[in-house]
């Protein structure tokens, strides 16, 4: 996740809920349409006009509210290369890394502004702005780097199967 390229950020502010990331009246639907939805209700061109390796920035208590696993799931179907907030909901936290969706904490996020092209550096771990500030988030676990890497704790399950199976094979 340690790249040079410039991530375009989209702000939010507090207390995003599960229900903005994937709204109650998408959920009889798979994963593509609820991601369509996804906070219609707070941004309404975000879904259609995020862009692959754009990150979302929000202001404390991202996630709260329900234990929905989509409400993850939407940002890894947009392509969001990470989310950075001052704090995440518990449920949401996990949920996100599950899925292979990269999360940073960082107590300044708030000062990203909208559209700013930023540089992420998780083993630092930090956020380079543009114009060469830098904010300090709080260090990742490797075995949930390890995680957004796979793509996922289900891709990684599979891949260390996998290599299990060809050692025995071997």
């Amino acid at each position: 996740m340690n790249d040079r390229s410039l991530h375009r950020v989209w702000r939010v502010g507090a207390d995003v809920d599960t229900d903005a990331l994937a709204p109650g009246h998408a959920m009889k639907h798979g994963i593509e349409t609820i991601a369509k939805h996804c906070l219609e209700a707070v941004r309404p061109e975000f879904a259609s006009q995020v862009k692959p390796g754009d990150v979302l920035v929000a202001g404390p208590n991202f996630g709260i509210g329900s234990s929905r696993e989509q409400a993850a799931a939407v940002l890894v179907q947009l392509g969001v290369a990470a989310v950075i907030a001052p704090s995440y909901s518990g449920l949401y936290f996990r949920n996100a890394f599950n899925l292979g969706l990269l999360l940073l904490t960082c107590p300044e996020a708030e000062q990203l502004q909208e559209g700013e092209g930023i540089v992420l550096d998780v083993d630092a771990p930090s956020v380079r702005t543009a114009d060469g500030r830098q904010l300090a988030c709080e260090p990742v676990p490797g075995f949930l780097m390890d995680m957004v890497r796979a793509g996922g704790l289900l891709a990684q399950l599979r891949k260390r199967f996998a290599a299990a199976g060809a050692k025995e094979q071997a």
